[in-house]
């Protein structure tokens, strides 16, 4: 990375929304000199107790930094920070690594990588699941794609942040993986949501079934985290339905280049259209089963707020 010490070496996250501020304090409690800027003054301020510096601009949080860590919600928001007059290319020093942890298109990530290349910046396209939750704890699952020598010179930095961290291939294909992840995570909840349907209407006890199904073939992390939420009517969000129907577009996209059929992965995109649409984009994923409850007219309508009791 640098000839720096892990102490001293200068970390500069960009964005720090739902996940990037929980990842910034994880870095700065390992050592790192963290500085850290969004475009929200709150959203800086809001972790300077954990000892993350605050970053005057966007340029000189990346000019000051050895690594700069990029988590923002979308594609054009990469772009703007790479390709803007204050932003990476503009200002990073050769030899910086740039690790992008935000969901963006494959194509456009192989294209910044390029790009950053040629103006002498390392990058890795290392977008993370696990949500808030694993975003606090250090435990994110990160899949890397770019150059084999930089994701092992990143190796301090991942680890701070992340628990399984994946060496997937070159540029691109971290943000491929995190696609199949999203395809893989939005049909696992579709089905936790149908079955906790079906129990409802058939008038079980719905607690019964989720200890059941949590003990058999049918466990996984959306039943185990988001099962109990749902029959609770918690729609706290620790990953946004407005950021999982991005994602799912991004899948549509790649798909349609590969000319590949993933008639469950639409089929989740429409259902979360459906929460979008009713008021629940800023709702976490588990409101999917509300889609489904109106579906079975349970009378169940979207409250602005994330928990209904």
């Amino acid at each position: 990375m640098t000839e720096r010490s892990q102490e001293t070496l200068r970390v500069g996250v960009i964005g720090l929304g739902i996940m990037g501020r929980p990842m910034a304090r994880n870095l700065a409690r390992a050592g790192f000199a963290v500085t850290g800027f969004s475009r929200s003054r709150a959203s800086i301020d809001a972790v300077a107790d954990a000892g993350v510096s605050p970053g005057a601009s966007l340029g000189t949080t990346i000019a000051g930094a050895d690594v700069v860590v990029t988590m923002l919600p979308d594609t054009p928001d990469v772009v703007a920070v790479v390709r803007g007059e204050d932003g990476l290319l503009a200002r990073a020093h050769p030899g910086v690594i740039w690790i992008d942890t935000s969901t963006i298109a494959p194509s456009m990530a192989g294209e910044l990588a390029a790009e950053a290349t040629r103006r002498g910046i390392r990058t890795l396209d290392a977008p993370v699941s696990g949500g808030e939750s694993g975003a606090v704890a250090g435990t994110l699952t990160i899949m890397v794609g770019g150059d084999r020598a930089t994701f092992e010179a990143a190796g301090p930095v991942l680890r701070a942040v992340g628990k399984t961290i994946t060496y997937v291939g070159s540029s691109g294909h971290g943000q491929v993986t995190k696609l199949c992840n999203q395809v893989v995570a939005a049909g696992t909840l579709l089905a936790v949501g149908e079955g906790l349907v079906l129990a409802e209407r058939a008038g079980l006890d719905t607690d019964a079934v989720l200890r059941a199904l949590g003990a058999g073939a049918a466990a996984s992390w959306m039943l185990e985290n988001l099962g109990p939420r749902m029959l609770a009517r918690d729609y706290r969000a620790g990953f946004f339905v407005d950021l999982q129907l991005k994602d799912l577009r991004l899948v549509a996209e790649e798909a349609r280049r590969l000319a590949l059929p993933l008639p469950g992965a639409a089929l989740c995109e429409q259902l979360f259209r459906a929460v979008a649409a009713a008021g629940g984009g800023r709702l976490g994923t588990q409101a999917l089963i509300t889609a489904l409850r109106r579906l079975a007219a349970t009378g169940e309508s979207i409250d602005p707020s994330p928990t209904r009791r």
